[in-house]
């Protein structure tokens, strides 16, 4: 991960989004083919209004003056849960209680969900030797996939718009989501790669303001300044309990309450976490650039030469982004974690030769650490510079040079 840059992590993110919106399209498709007309046109208005009542309340830090300020905090933090509550109870209220609906679908038995299973653990020790080293293959892409979706996932939810301190700790989760991983093999179910605790939506939920001590040299005089600066709770509370929560819901009884949920709903959810996901994505800040007229756009560094060179990296990332997603249309959708992998290299060995070097400095950045690929060659061309004489900062040749 010491060689990721923010092009892959935005392409993923990015791709997240649209995965997230796919999901729920797919939802409501489904409400469509099972649904009376009347039912399906409430599936989507449950879904749309899910969406917006979970984007309003997280927006409830911005209502000051209204309520107290705990309140506007518990209602950003529990935006989409209270949402999900509300679009749960309404299909009962009133005359769309007598409109049939798809809800989630639940066991009702503490027992597998496969009939020809009468266990919950996989025997293993029945299954022939040959499919045995042939699961190694699929486990090694599940590897390379939760390996990099999740530290991309921690390293998306540990920028610097969050102020964490201690950005590593959450790398550290993978053991974790390996042990789990493997417990899910044994069991015999797919591996739950579950990312709320690394997920944009956790991370904002967690936001606060807070002052920040700055020492100030005035004249030869020192003094102290404060500032607000915000920063996310870092703890391991929110995600315990999440956990748990998780625990409780998917044993009986509680696990009937899901039963309840209507699939509806459910869009709604994969609405609002694709759009959390992509309302931070700076890869939707310079898609508007595209729009702008030229009169209009922001004023770049001295060194970039126009925004040329910008709007086409952009259009560069979404068309890898679109091309991901569709391979994971198609039967080869288990290697698009192999995809998204290529990108390092293409970005380090490829990229440099087709975009001018100060243009890569202003769009892309190492991911996990401070500075730009760009940066790095510059300390290393100031060394080979105090050997030969030789200018550090002279442009490289490129191929286009945008």
């Amino acid at each position: 991960m010491r060689y990721v840059t923010t092009f892959s992590t935005e392409v993923f993110s990015l791709l997240n989004s649209i995965i997230y919106f796919h999901k729920a399209v797919q939802e409501l498709q489904r409400a469509h083919d099972d649904l009376s007309f009347a039912a399906f046109l409430y599936a989507v208005i449950g879904a749309i209004g899910t969406m917006l009542v979970a984007i309003g309340f997280s927006t409830a830090e911005k209502w000051k003056p209204l309520f107290h300020r705990y309140v506007r905090m518990g209602l950003t933090e529990y935006a989409a849960a209270i949402s999900i509550i509300v679009f749960i109870g309404m299909p009962h209220v009133g005359e769309l209680a007598s409109l049939d609906r798809s809800t989630l679908h639940v066991s009702k038995s503490f027992r597998p969900s496969d009939p020809d299973r009468s266990v919950f653990f996989v025997q293993f020790w029945h299954l022939p030797v040959g499919w045995i080293f042939a699961a190694i293959i699929p486990g090694f892409i599940i590897t390379i996939l939760f390996f990099f979706d999740h530290e991309v996932s921690s390293i998306i939810c540990t920028i610097d718009r969050y102020g964490t301190k201690k950005p590593g700790g959450f790398a550290w989760d993978i053991i974790l989501l390996g042990t789990t991983t493997a417990i899910c093999g044994i069991l015999g179910i797919p591996p739950a790669n579950g990312l709320l605790p690394q997920a944009p939506l956790h991370s904002e939920s967690l936001m606060h303001t807070e002052e920040e001590e700055i020492l100030i040299s005035t004249d030869g005089e020192e003094k102290v300044e404060y500032r607000a600066v915000k920063r996310v709770h870092e703890q391991r509370w929110s995600a315990f309990l999440h956990a748990g929560a998780i625990l409780v819901f998917v044993s009986p009884p509680l696990q009937h309450v899901l039963g309840l949920t209507p699939t509806s709903v459910l869009a709604g959810l994969f609405m609002f976490m694709g759009e959390q996901s992509l309302s931070v994505n700076p890869i939707l800040y310079r898609s508007f650039y595209l729009l702008t007229p030229q009169s209009e756009l922001p004023s770049l560094p001295m060194d970039v030469k126009g925004y040329r060179g910008v709007h086409l990296y952009t259009i560069t990332q979404i068309i890898v982004t679109v091309v991901i997603f569709i391979v994971t249309l198609t039967k080869a959708a288990p290697v698009f974690p192999v995809l998204v992998i290529v990108l390092v290299p293409i970005r380090l060995l490829l990229m440099n030769k087709l975009w001018n070097r100060e243009t890569l400095r202003f769009v892309d950045a190492w991911a996990c650490r401070k500075g730009t690929p760009e940066d790095d060659k510059d300390l290393l061309a100031g060394d080979v510079n105090e050997k030969t004489g030789t200018n550090p900062r002279a442009p490289e040749p490129t191929v286009g040079n945008v």
